[in-house]
């Protein structure tokens, strides 16, 4: 049976900076808390030691991962949490002692870069529980058994798919879309009002973040003291509108780039954002959405469902078949990833067949690859929040070209993601995540 990968897995609501140092961490320790209690072992755990190993010990500090798993220590989610709780945790707040963090950044565990070990101890000293988890890449989190929670495995879909020529090929001969070959996959792991309600929230969610960014002005976390622009560049905007229509000219692609600007502001604040599929990622999806409702005149309804649902399934090809983590496979599996899912929904939205669909986010990935992650001291500011907007525009850039053509091309989407993935596998440590190498170890830090 192939693995199902919702689109309700794919994006979560969650807070910044980062899904897999920010939401994953969260979700495994609140795991670790929750087996805790239902094994009974609560009350006799005096102490906990964690311990974090590859880049989540790199750049842990500045993605606000401690700050994440004492949240989830807590008992807080990332969907249900208050931002401003989660970084001001600290261990005051748990009712056991927890050690300092141990830090092993040149470790890797075999499964995954980004793991953790709990390991809860009685007042006697004695090991009473023991986990490793491994925080995947857009808040996924497994264990040494695989999976936990979230992506159904179990679930019989009507639509079952390997890779792009089979998703492409089942859409083609039912005569649908691949929005409605998802969203039956959809219904049948849960109920339509479901699926639709949370659709939804996921969108107003994008659309909020947006909002808020573009209404909100200072300087960002950390040592670095990065301004906020996407207030000023929205600022600009409007005043050349309201000058005249002439100064004003053709401003969308201004407009995209301060959308996406404004999200990933918000995500490097620790803001509440969308998973799409990562949070280093989080501007690319709803900036090129609000776009195509702003000045493509989509509804919020065909972004809800539409939008998000072909977004999805080409990001289940890339978490299924290569990476959407950083840590594995560097900015290309963020970044590139989201920039091929914004570049074939908005094709969908306009229009556009299954087969230039397909083309679109082929072209936007083909232009991603070989992308470094390398965010100066850690943070998820430079050159994140600007790499969001660039890939904003390419993916606009891309659905252009495949809407002229007829979906016929020489490079397949899959050929890519297979690319995608030796890439990954072929690129340097020092590229994925863990601020030891490109700008992270060029650009003065000051």
């Amino acid at each position: 049976m192939t693995e199902f990968i919702s689109a309700l897995d794919l994006f979560t609501i969650g807070i910044g900076p980062s899904s897999s140092h920010t939401v994953g961490p969260m979700r495994a320790a609140k795991a670790f808390n929750d087996e805790l209690q239902g094994s009974g072992l609560r009350q006799s755990a005096a102490k906990v030691n964690v311990t974090l190993y590859g880049s989540l010990a790199a750049t842990g500090p500045g993605h606000g991962t401690t700050h994440a798993i004492i949240a989830g220590l807590a008992n807080q989610t990332p969907e249900q949490c208050d931002p401003e709780f989660v970084r001001a945790a600290t261990s005051s707040i748990l009712d056991f002692k927890l050690d300092e963090f141990e830090l092993q950044s040149r470790a890797r565990l075999p499964k995954h870069s980004n793991a953790m070990r709990f390991i809860a101890q009685d007042g006697a000293g004695n090991t009473i529980c023991e986990r490793v988890y491994y925080s995947v890449g857009g808040g996924f989190v497994e264990d040494e058994q695989g999976p936990l929670g979230g992506e159904r495995a179990d679930v019989d879909i009507p639509h079952n798919y390997m890779n792009a020529v089979e998703l492409i090929a089942t859409a083609e001969n039912l005569g649908i879309t691949i929005a409605e070959l998802a969203w039956r996959n959809e219904i049948s792991a849960r109920n339509e009002t479901e699926v639709d309600g949370r659709l939804t929230a996921i969108w107003s969610a994008m659309r909020s973040s947006i909002q808020a960014g573009l209404n909100t002005e200072g300087i960002l976390p950390g040592y670095l003291k990065v301004d906020r622009r996407a207030s000023k560049i929205a600022r600009g905007l409007w005043d050349r509108a309201a000058e005249s229509e002439s100064a004003a000219g053709d401003q969308s692609m201004e407009w995209l780039q301060a959308y996406a600007i404004a999200v990933n502001e918000e995500n490097a604040a620790g803001n509440r954002v969308v998973t799409a599929p990562t949070n280093g990622a989080a501007g690319i999806i709803p900036a090129v959405g609000y776009y195509a409702r702003e000045f493509k005149g989509v509804s919020d309804e065909a972004l809800a469902r539409d939008y998000l649902l072909t977004a999805a399934a080409i990001g289940s090809l890339y978490k299924r078949n290569a990476s959407i983590s950083g840590a594995e496979a560097g900015c290309q599996g963020e970044v590139g990833s989201a920039c091929s899912m914004a570049a074939g929904a908005l094709t969908a939205v306009l229009g556009g067949t299954p087969a230039q669909v397909e083309n679109a986010a082929e072209i936007a990935m083909e232009h991603n690859l070989g992308l470094t992650c390398d965010p100066v001291g850690g943070f998820v500011q430079m050159p994140c929040i600007e790499r969001n907007a660039i890939a904003a525009g390419t993916a606009v850039a891309a659905s252009r070209l495949a809407l002229i053509g007829d979906g016929s091309h020489k490079i397949s989407l899959d050929t890519v993601i297979e690319t995608m993935r030796q890439t990954g596998l072929d690129m340097s440590s020092k590229y994925k995540e863990t601020s030891m190498g490109g700008l992270a170890v060029n650009v003065v830090e000051c």
